[in-house]
């Protein structure tokens, strides 16, 4: 059997685990955490569960592959709980929309502000469903791109769907209104991009959302790492937690195997599922590398960060939804300010997930269980979290309670933690603080993308967030389906 070592067990690495381990690999996961997760790690105490990353899910079907690749069916493990509406997005001036996949309902929202967005609405889909194909029906998300010639077999595609343009320059051409532009070109934030500098392929995710839904499950994302854990041990993969890796053995160009806190250990292949600036600066030595040493790691743009208040309340506040945005008035000044100004501005924009609107044991009964993600720049910014954490929480709540009216909130918070971009990187060993990774620009996607394989040492892969097609779970799963295929053509059973 084939021995390979995965560095990290976010969803990338255990969907490439529980992938390979189904066709006859033998695996073992490194995991610097207690629990296996990564960034979808859980966190629970005082009788409140929360989701610590990512908080929906969509495209199913990607999620059954993996379950399936080992023969499993993923209905014994979990069930999907279907959430109405996907979305409430809060605009500055206290208008609302509901966003779901129903047409008839979005385009009676639409029209209330701008009839000829209701009107567009059905044109704009198409548009999307046509993104769709390529990148979900198509499989063009979990191609390898390793080099030009990869890129100019999808350039048609690309070039027909004006897919080189941002996504707000696209949308724009729809929409009039500034809330349906917003709507339906905000989706890149949810990977760590910038709508304005994000190509508009990306403007599938609202076809997705609608043909395939959003989704959730009982007991939080967590319950679908777990039982990718138990699928994965169940198939005979090794778990090994609480075990950081430091360092990517490498012999004669090639890697062997790895080096933890109980000594080396070798394997026939290694995959990294850490953040890839962290894997080519640290867990390697530069003597080893030639096209990722540390100044061409450092040149790659970076994801923003974000600010994250994870809040239990012994009230519960109706006018939240399972998944609420509330907006500020800015939308291009301040995505400039997070991602090309690099400052903290005086305003935000914030998610709020909100999981005991559809699971109630999430949290204490009566009370609620929500996180506040506030996106930020990432630690190229001139910002100490250090001093910064307590006031910009002060900030956020008295947001809420007093702008955005959640009554006594304050007075009514019973747990509070918080997550700053200064825990991304010691916590994450996320590079710059940086959440999502490599940024997903026009010449950092597909094979402008860090590879699926290394460029630089023999039999290493990698998988998650920084590897085509991207993160989002969606991406991060189709990147493990992209780094199986490269692994059993490079490393037949």
């Amino acid at each position: 059997m084939k021995t390979v070592a995965i560095i990290g067990s976010g969803f990338g690495g255990l969907a490439l685990a529980v992938r390979l381990q189904g066709r006859g690999y033998k695996v073992t996961i490194y995991e610097k955490q207690e629990k296996v997760g990564g960034h979808a790690y859980q966190l629970k105490k005082d009788g409140y569960t929360f989701d610590m990353g990512p908080s929906l899910i969509t495209a199913t079907e990607i999620i059954d592959d993996v379950f399936k690749s080992t023969g499993e069916e993923r209905e014994k493990y979990l069930e999907y709980i279907p959430l109405d509406p996907y979305y409430r997005i809060y605009f500055h001036d206290k208008t609302f929309i509901d966003y779901n996949g129903d047409s008839d309902a979005m385009k009676s929202q639409l029209a209330k502000f701008n009839k000829d967005d209701a009107k567009a609405y059905d044109k704009f889909m198409e548009y999307s469903s046509k993104l769709y194909k390529i990148v979900i029906s198509d499989r063009m998300g979990s191609q390898p791109f390793l080099s030009m010639k990869d890129f100019f077999k999808a350039a048609p595609k690309i070039i027909s769907t004006k897919s080189m343009l941002s996504c707000y320059t696209n949308v724009k051409f729809f929409f009039k209104d500034f809330r349906s532009r917003f709507i339906f070109s905000f989706h890149p934030l949810f990977i760590g991009g910038s709508p304005f500098n994000s190509p508009s392929l990306y403007l599938m995710i609202p076809y997705l959302e609608k043909v395939g839904g959003v989704w959730f499950t009982e007991g939080g994302m967590y319950s679908l790492i777990e039982a990718l854990e138990k699928v994965f041990k169940k198939h005979g993969g090794i778990v090994k937690t609480s075990t950081e890796v430091h360092r990517i053995i490498i012999e004669d160009g090639k890697a062997v195997g790895v080096k933890t806190k109980n000594g080396e250990e070798k394997f026939d292949l290694v995959v990294s599922n850490t953040h890839f600036a962290h894997t080519y600066k640290d867990l390697i030595e530069q003597d080893k590398l030639t096209k990722w040493k540390k100044d061409n790691v450092n040149k790659m743009k970076y994801s923003m960060s974000c600010y994250l208040a994870y809040i239990g309340t012994k009230k519960q506040y109706p006018e939240l939804m399972h998944h609420t945005l509330i907006l500020s008035e800015r939308y291009k000044g301040l995505i400039d300010d997070i991602f090309e100004n690099k400052i903290l501005a005086d305003d935000f924009s914030m998610y709020l997930h909100v999981p005991t609107k559809t699971d109630s044991s999430m949290a204490p009964e009566g009370c609620e269980s929500m996180y506040v993600l506030i996106p930020t720049p990432n630690l190229k910014a001139d910002v100490d979290w250090k001093v910064e954490k307590d006031r910009f929480t002060r900030r956020v709540l008295n947001f809420l309670e007093n702008d955005f009216g959640m009554k006594d909130l304050q007075k009514n918070i019973d747990f509070l933690e918080v997550f700053t971009p200064m825990d991304f990187l010691s916590e994450r060993n996320n590079y710059l603080g940086s959440a999502w990774g490599v940024q997903p620009t026009l010449f950092q996607s597909a094979n402008f993308r860090p590879h699926n394989r290394s460029e630089d040492v023999e039999n290493l892969y990698l998988v998650g967030a920084s590897t085509h097609p991207g993160a989002g779970v969606p991406g991060v799963l189709l990147t493990a389906e992209t780094t199986e295929k490269l692994i059993m053509k490079d490393h037949p059973i």
